[in-house]
């Protein structure tokens, strides 16, 4: 579902804005460092435990001797008790209602902007256009968009 958006007219004039409303999902997994501008992107049909499990694999085998802060706000499958967290991996949950806490949330953001008032033919060019915009991630514009200071800045006092 493409989002809604601000349109600016004259007073009186109604708002006419071109906006897409059906339903089908398409979720983004992301782990995106403010500090390397390194990044991990999934996308899946659907959200579980299993698929929250394997994403952690992934990214606990990439640079595998590395540790890695997980941001973790509060979507039903980030609560979920008994997975298998890779050890070089550390959960951190952020208290509720604090999206600006999580850096992937400015990603998701960033992407939003350029599908919002935007028609696609079906659900494939949606994708496509996603998949675009992740090659366009590059760890430059990753750190620029999550480099949040009190991240970057608290990450490089302690190590």
């Amino acid at each position: 579902m493409t989002g809604q958006r601000r349109v600016l007219v004259s007073r009186g004039v109604r708002p006419i804005g071109r906006y897409q409303h059906s339903y089908r999902w398409l979720w983004p997994w992301g782990c995106l460092s403010p500090i390397t501008g390194d990044g991990l992107y999934w996308e899946t049909p659907l959200v579980s435990n299993a698929i929250f499990e394997g994403f952690l694999a992934d990214l606990g085998a990439q640079s595998p001797r590395e540790l890695k802060v997980v941001i973790l706000d509060n979507a039903g499958f980030h609560a979920c008790q008994n997975i298998s967290v890779p050890k070089n991996i550390g959960p951190v949950r952020i208290p509720p209602y604090t999206p600006e806490l999580n850096p992937a949330g400015k990603v998701w953001q960033w992407m939003k902007g350029r599908v919002a008032m935007k028609l696609f033919r079906d659900v494939e060019a949606l994708q496509d256009r996603i998949t675009q915009m992740v090659h366009q991630l590059d760890p430059e514009r990753i750190r620029s968009i999550t480099g949040y200071e009190f991240y970057t800045k608290t990450l490089f006092e302690y190590f």
